[in-house]
């Protein structure tokens, strides 16, 4: 999951997907396949989840910017162009450029089935 905007967006610096096409897939469609309530739209009555992207910064995946819990990454050693500079979550800073927000502001997510 860490990766999956970065490999998105080496398809868009290669011309096979729009941003727009992104935004559609890994935002919107989620939230309409398992119905998440207010979520997947930057909209009056959903909550912000917002990341902000330096769309041309060059950066290399290694263990010290690796997230996962197993510790390790299929992308080690890969330089993806684009890199997550900062993630909002329900309005709440969660990650700013390389560090994470310790606080858990985590809400529990509602489902319209």
């Amino acid at each position: 999951v860490q990766h999956s905007l970065n490999v998105m967006l080496d398809f868009y610096h290669r011309g096979l997907i729009s941003l727009e096409k992104i935004v559609e897939k890994m935002c919107h469609a989620p939230a309409i396949c398992y119905q998440v309530a207010e979520r997947g739209y930057l909209d009056e009555g959903y909550y912000a989840d917002i990341i902000l992207v330096d769309p041309d910064k060059l950066w290399t995946v290694s263990q010290d910017n690796i997230r996962y819990h197993c510790g390790w990454s299929p992308f080690e050693g890969h330089q993806f162009r684009g890199q997550v500079e900062t993630t909002i979550v329900s309005g709440h800073m969660a990650y700013h450029q390389g560090q994470l927000n310790e606080q858990k502001m985590g809400m529990r997510l509602h489902f319209d089935r």
